[in-house]
């Protein structure tokens, strides 16, 4: 059973008790990764992609200091339309309980939440990780919740404007398995061809393989796993390219004092304008594609 302080729609509840596959998906993208009217269709399409794989659906955030699993379609759309939304963390859950705040979840708040309500499955663009500059010191929580919240997470990788042989380091020491669906290298978000190539950890070829070896992590004590496929190929965008506008965009953001929580949603920002829209319609693509060809099924093997 949820803890009392948990809200979960009647749908979850129901599916979660019968055993029934079930997907959690975070409200970050929502709120402040996507502009509207992309982020409330790119919802509605990853909500529809899970259920047309057969699964249930979890769209989690906090409603007026309810943290909420499984949002409503007009409560996402709220959510799509609203201003000035918490970005929440784990960190920051408490917090937007206690002032009765909106707050869209991130990685590793969406795990927490997911845990709590009895999800093991949770599809996302791409995981936070190490920036990279080395100041100021900037590691995403996402990466500590993995390694102590038994949510497999079903993603492009993490998002390529990070460190990210600094990121799978981390989760290295942490002891995060870090799985290749279908790929022995590391997928890069929306970027192709990463020089040098990053391997995973582990491979698989089938949502029951993810499946077992996720079951087998989890038996032996273990906490989350990344699972990770390919960006489509047909809406990648090149290294060379990418790079190019990185360095743009972060010279805005150092222009602009913009710090903290504030920097991945302004660079992603940044990205769409300088790449005419190609970074956005890549990422929408892959959230999608994660939903329902990654979590979905692998949560249909559990």
């Amino acid at each position: 059973m949820p803890p009392d302080w948990l809200v979960v729609s009647d749908e979850v509840r129901a599916a979660v008790a019968a055993g029934r596959p079930v997907v959690a998906l975070e409200s970050t993208l929502i709120a402040h990764g996507l502009p509207w009217p992309v982020n409330l269709e790119t919802a509605r399409e990853s909500e529809s992609a899970v259920r047309a794989a057969g699964a249930v659906p979890a769209t989690i955030a906090v409603l007026h200091g309810a943290p909420t699993v499984g949002l409503s379609g007009a409560q996402i759309e709220d959510l799509a339309r609203a201003k000035g939304v918490r970005k929440a963390s784990r960190r920051d859950l408490g917090a937007a309980v206690a002032l009765k705040q909106h707050a869209a979840t991130t990685v590793s708040a969406t795990m927490a939440l997911a845990h709590a309500a009895g999800i093991r499955v949770f599809g996302t663009g791409g995981l936070g990780g190490a920036h990279r500059d080395a100041e100021p010191f900037d590691i995403s929580a996402d990466l500590t919740e993995l390694a102590r919240t038994p949510v497999l997470v079903a993603c492009a990788g993490a998002k390529s404007i990070l460190h990210l042989p600094r990121t799978l380091e981390i989760l290295e020491t942490l002891g995060v398995p870090v799985v290749g669906y279908r790929t022995d290298v590391f997928p890069t978000f929306y970027v192709r061809d990463h020089s040098p190539p990053l391997p995973v950890s582990a491979r698989v070829d089938s949502a029951r393989e993810a499946a077992a070896l996720f079951a087998a992590h989890t038996s032996m004590g273990g906490g989350g796993a990344v699972l990770a496929q390919s960006c489509p190929a047909d809406v990648a965008v090149s290294a060379v390219e990418f790079d190019r506008w990185l360095h743009e965009a972060e010279g805005a953001a150092r222009a602009a004092n913009v710090t903290g929580a504030k920097v991945t949603p302004f660079l992603l920002a940044r990205l769409g304008e300088l790449s005419g829209g190609r970074t956005l319609a890549a990422n929408r693509v892959l959230i999608v594609a994660n939903a329902r060809s990654l979590a979905a099924e692998v949560a249909a093997n559990m």
